[in-house]
């Protein structure tokens, strides 16, 4: 064992002549502690909630979504073709969207009205995982060829939420009212058609859950007037952290007046957000260790105080003032590195019990999810040590540099 190293030992682990220092070192170690388990608990619930909401969004809606700039396109098959030839996509589907009144003759609520393919749209989003009751096959109904008055009411998916404000299940009828309209000699009257309801999905995410509804692209244009044209396609990736590669790729590809945009784009607020959140609290949290670092440049002053004749005899006995310095630096450090792994042991026992035991409830219509979510990153679990140790490091540089200028005649004087 080095020399200074062991003597910073015997200094820190020997009884003191004043119990005040002892009880700051120990504050000292208690603070960074509490500021490592901090932060190692935010950061985690915060990548937790970053994660969560990552695989909740792409849950319900692809990788990327191809749309056009005048709202509709009647040439989707032929961009589907050039879509899923480009390398990097998995898969594709055409999709319609608008925004509609429910009427459950219980309750009126608005919702947004998602057109999809049951038979491709499987292969690009994971809503069939999400379907608490029914299946998608259930929106193909009966042949589109069939007429009118020999063809029962479409399917309709409905969110459990949605479905909960309307007070309707499985096998009730909600009436859909258009927001285009058609126009009669008594005027623009909106267009309205009944749908049963055939199955309730639940997707984790109240904004969803809240407001989306699922028939089958072929009865969303019917409803719509628009023929066979669709709003989008939906695109699916094989990697999708290369999402936004293989979007600029097909913008290129397809062109004006078609625009692409991929899952970060689409969430870029909310992403952003959750970023920046994570920076700030942080920063914030970080001010715990600094104020223990102030305690432990209160407690080794002190102590350079205390051991003013000891280090006097030391330096008489040939130490140098870069081995006196190293003596307090290392007990600085010392006190970090014990506070560090104190803070860590805490920080991931807090982290296990957290995910372990959902104790602490959301409010859903708030946070989007109803439960804590906690994810431990090694990337911030070592920024985190090292920038504790760092700063506990640095709180010794005034100490030592005092202990180290200290003149052994001087210190023994008065001895």
């Amino acid at each position: 064992m080095h020399f200074e190293l062991f003597v910073s030992l015997r200094y820190l682990l020997a009884k003191r002549r004043h119990a005040f220092i002892s009880l700051i070192t120990l504050i000292s170690v208690a603070g960074v502690a509490v500021g490592v388990m901090a932060l190692i608990v935010v950061l985690a619930v915060m990548n937790g909630f970053q994660h969560d909401l990552r695989d909740r969004i792409l849950g319900v809606t692809s990788h990327a979504v191809i749309g056009h700039f005048q709202g509709t396109f009647g040439t989707y098959r032929e961009v589907l073709k050039d879509i899923e030839a480009e390398e990097g996509v998995a898969a594709a589907t055409p999709f319609v969207l608008t925004q509609v009144m429910m009427n459950s003759g219980k309750a009126i609520s608005g919702a947004i009205l998602r057109g999809i393919d049951p038979e491709s749209a499987p292969r690009v989003t994971r809503l069939e995982q999400s379907l608490l009751q029914g299946t998608l096959p259930s929106l193909l109904g009966p042949p589109s060829e069939a007429s009118p008055s020999e063809r029962p009411s479409p399917g309709i998916i409905v969110g459990v939420e949605l479905a909960a404000r309307l007070g309707v299940n499985v096998d009730d009828y909600v009436t859909l009212v258009s927001p285009t309209g058609q126009t009669t000699p008594a005027g623009r009257v909106p267009k309205s058609q009944l749908f049963r309801v055939v199955g309730l999905f639940k997707s984790g995410m109240y904004e969803y859950d809240n407001t989306l509804a699922y028939v089958h692209v072929r009865d969303a244009q019917r409803l719509l007037g628009i023929g066979d044209a669709v709003n989008g396609i939906e695109v699916k990736v094989v990697d999708i952290y290369a999402a936004a590669q293989v979007a600029e790729k097909l913008q290129k590809k397809l062109g004006y007046p078609y625009w692409v945009r991929d899952w970060m784009q689409m969430n870029h607020n909310l992403f952003s957000a959750l970023k920046l959140e994570k920076v700030v609290m942080f920063i914030i949290l970080t001010l715990i260790i600094l104020v223990a670092a102030f305690n432990i440049v209160s407690s080794l002053i002190m102590m350079v105080m205390e051991k003013t004749k000891d280090i006097a005899i030391l330096k008489a006995m040939g130490a140098t003032t870069h081995k006196v310095r190293r003596i307090f630096v290392f007990e600085g450090l010392l006190i970090g590195v014990v506070g560090t792994f104190l803070g860590l042991a805490g920080g991931f026992g807090l982290c296990e019990l957290l995910k372990r035991y959902q104790f602490i409830e959301l409010p859903r219509d708030v946070y989007y999810i109803s439960t804590l979510p906690v994810r431990m990153e090694p990337l911030d679990v070592v920024i985190i040590a090292c920038a504790a140790v760092a700063i506990c490091l640095a709180a010794t540089f005034y100490p030592s540099k005092q202990a180290a200028k200290l003149h052994p005649a001087e210190a023994l004087r008065y001895e």
